[in-house]
């Protein structure tokens, strides 16, 4: 069985860690729906301060919820609301400090005060994103853009 070891070092290399962790769980399996189910929970159990980490996924017209960690989350987001549409819609990653100060946050969690969302891109197609959600404010700085964008491309790089 497959058990998270406790990260030490500095941020990055403990994003070192967490990367090498996601390569192993997701190495030779293509399904989408399995690795975004074992990344959101190696996410959610390894990073503090989070209230949710899990995956979106692209349906051509919006992004359906798929496989997370955390309470129940908002089943449906047009690419036009919310962070996380910004960051599918944009295709950039979006690092909020302040969930409520974003035009058109979208409260599915109202425990959620920081947001970091990462878009899942295949060549030119999108994919999904990948949200995280923190209680804290401003929780996400740029190690945590970049651990997790790292992690997205393990992602992305797995499927079929």
């Amino acid at each position: 069985m497959f058990e998270t070891s406790t990260l030490t070092g500095s941020k990055p290399e403990q994003y070192a860690q967490l990367a090498a962790q996601a390569q192993a769980l997701v190495q030779g399996e293509p399904d989408r729906v399995a690795n975004a189910a074992n990344l959101s929970a190696l996410v959610f159990h390894a990073l503090p301060a989070l209230n949710w980490a899990g995956f979106y996924f692209y349906d051509g017209r919006e992004l359906v919820v798929g496989p997370f960690q955390g309470l129940p989350a908002c089943v449906r987001i047009p690419l036009d609301k919310g962070v996380c549409g910004a960051a599918a819609r944009t295709r950039q990653t979006q690092r909020i400090d302040d969930v409520d100060a974003f035009p058109g946050h979208i409260a599915c969690d109202s425990a959620s005060r920081s947001e970091l969302v990462v878009p899942l891109v295949k060549g030119d197609t999108l994919i999904g994103v990948l949200d995280l959600d923190s209680p804290q404010l401003a929780r996400f700085d740029q190690d945590d853009q970049q651990g997790l964008e790292a992690l997205a491309r393990i992602f992305v790089d797995a499927l079929a």
